[in-house]
């Protein structure tokens, strides 16, 4: 199966054009990881996003002045890891964590982001899905939080 293939393929890609799902495929590779690998941490550069085929990735946040790690949220396949690539300062806003075995598509963030401003149609288009994902993981954060703050009744 070629990366175009795979970019078809992903239900966060439907109903983009073949041409566009084409010069994207030029940014895009296989990503496997291996359970526990690391995709990035918190505040880090993001250049990059994800696409998920098979597996599970942790969304993570260090508690501030403490060692500990919260998981805000799991994502499977299907879904689409990483957003920040697109939006300035450029940096990650969770951190990320293979929670097994993880087939993934990687796509280079600045050539993604050079797409868009290259072609205001498709920037618009794929804009409107990331910031549904965006949407989505600041509404399981805010779940996640209220769960571990409030006080048991």
């Amino acid at each position: 199966m070629t990366t175009f293939d795979l970019l078809v393929a992903h239900p966060f890609l439907t109903g983009l054009p073949p041409h566009h799902l084409a010069r994207l495929a030029r940014w895009a590779h296989r990503a496997p990881l291996r359970a526990g690998a690391r995709l990035f941490e918190e505040n880090g550069r993001a250049d990059r996003y994800w696409l998920i085929r098979d597996g599970y990735v942790n969304l993570d946040i260090r508690v501030p002045g403490r060692e500990d790690v919260v998981v805000l949220e799991t994502i499977g396949p299907g879904t689409v890891l990483g957003w920040s690539w697109l939006f300035p300062p450029y940096r990650w806003h969770f951190g990320a964590v293979a929670a097994g075995p993880l087939l993934s598509i990687a796509v280079d963030g600045p050539a993604t982001r050079a797409m868009c401003d290259a072609d205001p149609e498709f920037g618009y288009e794929l804009t409107k899905r990331f910031m549904a994902v965006v949407v989505d993981r600041m509404q399981a954060t805010r779940i996640r939080l209220l769960d571990l703050y409030t006080a048991p009744a």
